[in-house]
């Protein structure tokens, strides 16, 4: 089986799991130096598969000013639902006759740092799903920033993807409507603990029971998520 076949196999494995997103790059492209999973490991498993789920679009127009229970309950279960795709897809590597490691799509092991086993959003991006937008989001040519990411490690040899070279250009949709006002110009002046705090008080304030907001979510759709600027429905158009 070559690289592209096994690619090709995969891709169509997640895509039938109801995936919008599919991607494959090398952990060498990538800085892993603050990933917590140990060193070994990612030497022995160098190929990194990116996988994404879509947010409802929905469910995003139910928010006003605050994220919301429904909203909750549907991060929630998107979660669940792209580990269950990621432990589908390492169990079907393993009967190929390689190794493979689902990686929790949403786990934070080290909150003073805010650390994890790795960074999704690095590896999407790498990947080629998307690119970093200014709400410090992977945002999707398709889905916009609606979308959870989950990625697999594993020795199986794949293709790899290129990422895109593309940004938010003048769309600021998400920094208008950021009650923290974290979202600035540049990516890379995202601010973080802006943002964090008012997921706090969010939290606090009972709206939620974790730490979501989904307001700089709702604002960016992409191409395909079926609602305009407004979060009205529109009609897609072959």
């Amino acid at each position: 089986m070559t690289e592209e076949e096994a690619y090709q196999k995969l891709k169509r494995f997640c895509i039938e799991r109801n995936a919008v997103g599919f991607g494959v790059t090398k952990l060498s492209t990538i800085r892993t130096d603050d990933f917590l999973l140990p060193a070994s490991t990612l030497g022995k498993l160098p190929f990194a598969i990116s996988t994404a789920l879509r947010i409802s679009a929905a469910i995003l127009a139910t928010m006003k000013d605050h994220p919301n229970r429904l909203y909750e309950h549907h991060y929630r279960q998107v979660n669940f639902a792209l580990d269950r795709l990621a432990l589908a897809l390492s169990e079907y590597i393993h009967q190929l006759g390689y190794d493979a490691i689902p990686v929790p799509a949403s786990q934070i092991v080290d909150w003073e740092n805010q650390r994890a086993h790795l960074s999704h959003k690095r590896v999407a991006i790498a990947a080629g799903l998307g690119w970093l937008g200014r709400n410090n989001l992977v945002v999707t040519p398709d889905y916009g920033a609606q979308v959870r990411l989950v990625t697999i490690l594993t020795d199986l040899p794949l293709k790899t993807d290129k990422p895109l070279n593309r940004d938010c250009g003048k769309c600021y949709r998400c920094l208008e409507v950021c009650p923290a006002h974290a979202i600035a110009e540049r990516p890379q002046d995202f601010d973080h603990l802006a943002c964090f705090r008012l997921l706090k008080e969010f939290q606090h304030k009972h709206y939620v029971n974790q730490y979501i907001c989904g307001l700089c979510v709702r604002a960016c759709p992409g191409k395909l998520s079926g609602y305009n600027e407004t979060h009205a429905p529109q009609k897609q158009t072959d």
